[in-house]
């Protein structure tokens, strides 16, 4: 059984989310404020944590970053708020995805198993044969099936979505690919976003494996056309 981690003060809202997780088979637990869910996302094993924005005692923005800070459980944010500022800040800080609020039921069910999947394909180890394969341009190397990267020797630390992102244009270097391509390639083209979050994840992967992230080696803007992988 996935064990889902929601973080909701709003009873009613919590209340359906549970409902409709349960009867799809997932063991949920709850907390009520920001520092209870931290916590426990932080003690516990969860196999994703749906967290919404607003929480007493600590946000979930807060609450986003520390979770990242050591853990790379997907994170699917919850959001009544339109602004795209928020939603953005909200993936910048290494949220997966985002849901706003009034959603349907069997949406949200669809998110968290498409979420919990991609992250076991991400994380699959998979048969022997693969262990030493190993994407090597310059100083940096991605480790695709252990989903790991390395600049200089150094492990780099990224978000589930930074490190597919990154993945998907090694493995198809010097070709130009838009943000909305991106978009549709790594969130699915069912996600609720649009191609800004392109924008804020490339710039986030810039400033870990980039040695000057503002003249970037590896990731490159063709201005008015997308990103591609230089090598």
């Amino acid at each position: 059984m996935k064990r889902v981690l929601i973080i909701e003060d709003d009873k009613s809202i919590s209340d359906l989310e549970r409902d409709y997780l349960e009867i799809n088979k997932y063991q949920v637990e709850v907390a009520f404020d920001g520092d209870t869910g931290s916590k426990m996302a932080l003690e516990e094993d969860f196999d994703l944590i749906l967290l919404d924005l607003m929480l007493p005692f600590k946000d979930g923005f807060e609450v986003c970053r520390e979770i990242r800070a050591k853990k790379e459980t997907p994170i699917l944010m919850v959001t009544a708020k339109k602004e795209d500022i928020d939603k953005i800040r909200g993936l910048g800080l290494g949220a997966d995805d985002y849901i706003v609020k009034p959603f349907s039921p069997s949406e949200l069910v669809a998110r968290v198993g498409a979420h919990i999947a991609r992250y076991e394909r991400l994380t699959a180890t998979g048969n022997a044969k693969h262990a030493d394969h190993v994407i090597a341009i310059g100083d940096l190397k991605i480790y695709p099936e252990q989903m790991r990267v390395t600049v200089k020797g150094k492990e780099v630390k990224l978000a589930n979505k930074e490190f597919e992102l990154l993945r998907f244009l090694a493995e198809n270097p010097n070709i130009v690919f838009s943000k909305d391509t991106l978009f549709d390639r790594i969130w699915g083209m069912d996600s609720l976003g649009d191609a800004s979050t392109v924008t804020v994840h490339i710039n986030r992967i810039r400033e870990k494996i980039e040695e000057d992230s503002s003249n970037p080696r590896y990731i490159e803007t063709v201005w008015g056309a997308g990103y591609r992988f230089r090598v």
